[in-house]
């Protein structure tokens, strides 16, 4: 099973088109947040993925209806606690992230919101953030996350748009 996750597009609708339609054949794609709009507009642009893709609501995904995050539960016994990261302070720490996460049973967390790369494996928790696909704020170049998971275990990789 194969899982992209982005975040923090910002209006760049190329960025997330082009990591979403090179990996189309991912079983589930993930928006982190603060990008909604271009979510929408990928959707109505490619109808046959809506049934794949996941979102949690950013800070700046005004007027949103999605939720501030998503649960998804997944084979070999895994699940995914998927949000933004604002309503957790990540930008302060990620102990109510992955405290939050533990409460559902989850053993990988995803959050966006801080502009900056982070995978970390620690206490059987996954913990990665995919950094942001249009404007990072760790001097790297705009990034995405890819997920694999299989009976062998999980793997979690960050690669640039």
């Amino acid at each position: 099973m194969r899982i992209i996750v982005i975040s923090d597009t910002h209006g760049n609708y190329r960025a997330l088109s082009s990591v979403f339609t090179r990996n189309g054949d991912a079983d589930w794609f993930i928006h982190l947040g603060d990008g909604e709009k271009d979510l929408d507009h990928f959707i109505l642009d490619h109808p046959e993925l809506a049934s794949k893709m996941l979102h949690a609501s950013g800070n700046c995904d005004i007027g949103s209806l999605s939720p501030g995050y998503v649960v998804l539960p997944l084979p070999f016994g895994h699940k995914i606690f998927a949000t933004h990261g604002h309503i957790f302070n990540v930008k302060g720490g990620l102990e109510k992230l992955v405290s939050r996460a533990k409460s559902f049973g989850c053993d990988i967390a995803l959050y966006g919101h801080t502009h900056v790369r982070y995978n970390k494996y620690e206490d059987g928790m996954y913990v990665m953030n995919p950094g942001s696909a249009s404007c990072p704020h760790d001097g790297t170049r705009p990034s995405f996350g890819t997920i694999d998971i299989s009976d062998a275990g999980v793997l979690l990789n960050i690669a640039d748009v």
